[in-house]
């Protein structure tokens, strides 16, 4: 027998699941991580981390399927869940709405009625990853816990539902449940699917030789973005309350895609100098005047947000979180990582 504390963290193959993973087994849990394909779960992510056999355990499983999930939580009787299982790609979202809603909302919604019915309430406390995204296009505004919220997308209404779920079950019946409202946050191990990976991986193959330019859509919307090894460190101490409540974690800065594309560049030793305008501006090397970056207009987003920002101020008072990562810090750590990968 052992007092040690245990976690469950679904989505566990994401790369906030490899820093919560790491996070935990540094405080000791024996952590339990569930996903689709345990097999794409990269142990090299927790570096240096020491734990003992039977502390890290993984679990194949389908967020949707809710037998599977509930004989798990029923075995397990975690003392923390992590729901960070998700399909976070708002571009996917929009061609396949059906799936997100099942992933990020009715999934999510099974799994706080489950710990209800199991009678684990008491016990169990559990952390809801929700998005920056569901409060919509509120033009630059600085968003707090109380701003409006407008999701104008399929996974910002996936998880608008998610949210009021979790809220309306915190008051029925008691419930610990923490909505954690993360704006972009990014690191090495995130998908090449999202733009600031599909950047550094970019800059690592013009450093090999590579000779096609990067693609993208509109360089001028700006993101809150932070590295993902800190903001799972807030969605442990929001969990460490006495009373549950709900929480934005961003920087309380944001800065655009143009300027991401330059410090990246830049990190590799390339200055960018941009010519022309609209969907004919490109970005050409400053020196040998090679063509690095052009537009697509297939990558510009519908009802896109023009920008985000987010007041963290709640988090730091009463959880003592603060951001630890500056956006330069942030674009370098991303660039390197994958430089290194191409030698």
């Amino acid at each position: 027998m052992t007092d040690r504390r245990s976690a469950l963290v679904t989505g566990v193959t994401g790369q906030d699941g490899a820093y919560l993973v790491e996070l935990l087994l540094g405080k000791g849990y024996a952590v339990h991580g569930i996903a689709r394909d345990v097999a794409a779960f990269d142990y090299s992510r927790l570096g240096n981390t020491r734990y003992d056999a039977g502390e890290f355990r993984l679990y194949n499983c389908d967020i949707t399927d809710e037998a599977g999930l509930r004989k798990l939580v029923a075995a397990i009787r975690p003392d923390e869940i992590y729901n960070l299982a998700a399909q976070s790609h708002v571009p996917t979202s929009l061609a396949d709405p059906r799936r997100t809603m099942e992933i990020n909302a009715t999934a999510a919604v099974s799994l706080l009625r489950m710990i209800v019915d199991l009678e684990f309430q008491e016990h169990t406390r559990l952390f809801q990853a929700s998005s920056s995204e569901v409060f919509g296009d509120a033009s630059g505004a600085v968003l707090t816990e109380s701003s409006p919220m407008r999701p104008c997308n399929p996974y910002a209404e996936s998880r608008y539902q998610a949210y009021v779920a979790s809220t309306r079950l915190r008051a029925e019946t008691g419930l610990f449940v923490v909505n954690g409202f993360l704006f972009n946050h990014e690191s090495p191990y995130r998908s090449a699917a999202f733009v600031t990976r599909k950047i550094s991986l970019a800059v690592a193959s013009r450093a090999r030789g590579g000779r096609a330019p990067l693609r993208l859509g509109n360089l001028d919307v700006r993101r809150d973005w932070g590295h993902a090894r800190d903001y799972v460190a807030g969605m442990w101490l929001s969990l460490q309350r006495d009373q549950p409540d709900d929480y934005i974690f961003a920087t309380g800065e944001n800065h655009s895609v143009r300027e991401f594309v330059e410090f990246a560049f830049a990190t590799a030793g390339r200055r960018i100098r941009w010519q022309g305008a609209g969907l004919h501006e490109a970005g050409h090397d400053a020196e040998t005047a090679e063509r690095l970056v052009e537009i697509d207009p297939a990558f510009f987003r519908p009802h896109e947000i023009s920008a985000t920002l987010g007041d963290a101020s709640k988090a730091l008072q009463e959880l003592e979180w603060r951001p630890r990562t500056t956006f330069e810090e942030l674009v370098r750590e991303m660039v390197i990582s994958d430089l290194d990968r191409t030698r």
